[in-house]
């Protein structure tokens, strides 16, 4: 559940691709910079699945390492990290499934700082509209792929997309962004030792 609920699909640009290494290097510096002036940042997002599904709702962004999706009706899913752990929450079937922030792509999105090596970048493409980040890296998802897209003029992050060993492909696109912006705390709480000790006694009953 949790590779199609945080991710986007594949979008191929016929923009040229950056192969100068000082020109990519400063491309990757300039998002990294602008990453930091926006801590917080709150605002819509459409999801497109593998199959075409599309789904939606409102996300909330706090650095280093906070997020939060709260999926439209009728999609009963909850996505909260509360800055180690990433929780999925299914409000229908009352289950909360948990993984380790730092084994998912999210990670490279939600860090403080966006420090990223020339290992991890697989490729940066621009053209008139967007500004593409595409990056891999083993230690974090493995064989799964995630492409950032942003604001060539602005570098605001507009979409991701995360590709899966599969192949298959998820993608994102965010709008009605509000940025540096209070967010309640509460809304990135996750008490995974409390709930799992309810699934536990549910299931023994």
């Amino acid at each position: 559940m949790l590779k199609p609920a945080l991710a986007a699909i594949a979008l191929l640009l016929t923009s040229a691709v950056l192969t100068n290494a000082q020109t990519k290097e400063e491309t990757v510096q300039q998002i990294a910079e602008h990453f930091v002036k926006v801590p917080t940042m709150a605002g819509e997002f459409i999801q497109f699945g593998p199959n075409g599904h599309q789904t939606g709702g409102k996300f909330y962004i706090q650095r280093p390492g906070k997020i939060r999706f709260n999926y439209a009706d009728p999609t009963p899913i909850r996505i909260i990290s509360n800055g180690k752990t990433v929780a999925v929450n299914n409000r229908k079937l009352k289950t909360w499934s948990f993984y380790p922030l730092k084994k998912t792509p999210l990670s490279l999105v939600l860090g403080e700082k966006m420090t990223i090596d020339t290992k991890t970048v697989r490729e940066v493409r621009t053209d008139e509209d967007l500004t593409t980040l595409v990056m891999g890296d083993d230690r974090i998802f493995g064989d799964s792929i995630i492409t950032m897209m942003f604001d060539p003029r602005t570098f605001d992050l507009r979409q991701w997309v995360i590709k899966d060993a599969q192949g298959k492909e998820t993608t994102v696109m965010i709008f009605n962004v509000e940025k540096n912006i209070d967010i309640p705390a509460s809304y990135f709480k996750v008490n995974q030792l409390a709930i799992q000790q309810r699934q536990n006694e549910k299931y023994e009953r």
